[in-house]
């Protein structure tokens, strides 16, 4: 017998105020009115898939702790207890963080690239290693693009066999963690994911199946652009 069907909604954050020019990780800022309405177009959206899979919502919404991401997970969840649907907290968790450039959170990517360039323990940034999915900063706290994915797939095999058949979790979080994640579940080859993005609020749906195995179950990734980076 093939075990009950356990729905898990990967949500990437609305729009935010993001920095620019730097590596989004950990970027303290809020949604823009733009993301505000991405992420109740998402609520709207996540009841239809409720009542046409005939799914139940999972009672806790996981996020990770960047506003954005908080954000948008309050107001899926208003959107959604307003269509009738029961939602009881929202989680937050650093196991779905994006990549985290360590000690150099927040800085542009030519501030970083310089600290490293007058750094005499460190090599000079290599072409392309923001979007290169192994390369990691050598700074304290730093992360690889294939670590946080590892990290967050890890999170959602947990959140996946802990939840009741016939559910529907959702988890908000990144584009660049929730991409390198599907690669570590068995979802996306590696040269997939230089070609791929994922829409704001809009979700993406897999169903765990057991015993490690893992499908796409509805949703699109989004095609990228040339100009498009790895980032969040």
């Amino acid at each position: 017998m093939p075990e009950p069907r356990r729905v898990i909604a990967l949500v990437r954050h609305g729009a935010y105020a993001q920095r620019p020019a730097a590596p989004s990780a950990l970027q303290p800022f809020p949604l823009t009115e733009e993301g505000k309405a991405q992420a109740q177009a998402c609520g709207s959206a996540l009841d239809r898939i409720l009542n046409a899979e005939t799914l139940k919502l999972a009672p806790v919404i996981h996020a990770s702790h960047q506003l954005r991401a908080w954000q948008t997970a309050d107001l899926i969840a208003q959107t959604l207890r307003a269509a009738g649907h029961h939602v009881a907290q929202i989680s937050e968790t650093a196991d779905l963080a994006e990549r985290s450039v360590g000690a150099v959170a927040n800085l542009t990517t030519s501030e970083i690239e310089t600290l490293l360039d007058v750094d005499p323990r460190y090599a000079s940034a290599p072409a392309g290693w923001k979007s290169d999915s192994h390369y990691r900063l050598p700074f304290q706290g730093a992360e690889s693009l294939m670590e946080a994915g590892a990290r967050v797939a890890s999170h959602l095999t947990d959140v996946a066999r802990a939840a009741d058949a016939g559910t529907l979790t959702i988890c908000v979080g990144h584009g660049a963690s929730f991409r390198h994640a599907a690669h570590h579940l068995g979802l996306l080859q590696l040269s997939e994911i230089p070609q791929l993005s994922m829409f704001h609020a809009q979700p993406l749906l897999l169903c765990y199946m057991g015993h490690g195995r893992w499908a796409h179950f509805g949703g699109a990734w989004k095609q990228r652009q040339r100009q498009e980076t790895h980032l969040d």
